[in-house]
């Protein structure tokens, strides 16, 4: 009886112990817990990249603009555009450079005073532009003034502006050139019936030489209109009748 009573008290001790050692220990998880709870992770990771992203998007749009080189170096090209904004553009190894003629051209070959188009991404923020294309424009020019100079030689003009500045106009075969007076309209002229003093209008393209020449690809002159006051200062003194109106017929260098 004894013995009995013994055994049973060992086996109340054994039960109480192993209760109270599951209770103590944590609950191991199974293996659907386990692949459930790092799903979860990964949704969370996603959605947080998702909203970092559409929060860069918002600061970021495409923006191209037409500028003049004012500055540049190895990573960045400062444009000033036509209304004297200046604009900075960042440059990568995926940004592209394109001009006509040079399959070569890089950052390195950018200069002040080029006319760049640039195509990129503007951030917002910072109000810089991460270029993606860089092309070199050759845009024309629209010279407004009077004609300073003739050289019958070289076939060239010296053109006076109203500011005062003076460049050389290259005429060329393919130059068309008119005259307008109010009593006959426009009609055909040619480089030799051009006078000095008179009232002209030219548009061309910078000579590649030398940025202080254009080759002008169309002129017009007017030689009833009277020139800028201010222009009359740099030109050289001329009979009254040198200054009179000469339409003819002709075009390019030489009239027809």
């Amino acid at each position: 009886m004894k013995r009995l009573f013994l055994i049973s008290n060992i086996l109340f001790l054994l039960f109480q112990t192993v209760t109270s050692s599951s209770f103590a220990m944590s609950p191991t998880p199974t293996p659907n817990q386990a692949i459930t709870t790092q799903i979860e992770q990964q949704i969370n990771d996603l959605k947080d990249k998702i909203a970092s992203k559409v929060a860069q998007l918002k600061l970021v749009e495409k923006k191209g603009i037409i500028g003049t080189v004012t500055d540049s170096s190895s990573t960045q090209i400062t444009l000033k555009d036509q209304d004297g904004n200046i604009h900075f553009i960042d440059v990568d190894e995926l940004t592209q450079f394109h001009s006509s003629g040079n399959t070569t051209f890089g950052i390195s070959d950018v200069t002040k005073n080029m006319t760049l188009g640039v195509l990129g991404l503007y951030n917002k923020d910072s109000r810089r532009i991460l270029a993606r294309f860089v092309t070199v424009l050759l845009l024309p020019r629209y010279i407004h003034g009077a004609i300073a100079g003739i050289d019958k030689t070289n076939f060239t003009l010296t053109v006076v502006e109203n500011d005062g500045s003076q460049l050389v106009a290259e005429i060329e075969d393919v130059t068309k050139t008119n005259a307008y007076d109010s009593a006959t309209g426009i009609t055909r002229s040619g480089f030799s019936h051009l006078q000095v003093g008179q009232r002209i209008f030219v548009v061309g393209y910078p000579d590649k030489q030398n940025t202080k020449e254009i080759i002008v690809s169309r002129s017009i002159i007017f030689p009833s209109l009277p020139i800028n006051p201010a222009i009359g200062t740099v030109l050289p003194v001329l009979p009254t009748a040198t200054l009179s109106p000469t339409i003819s017929i002709g075009t390019g260098k030489q009239s027809q």
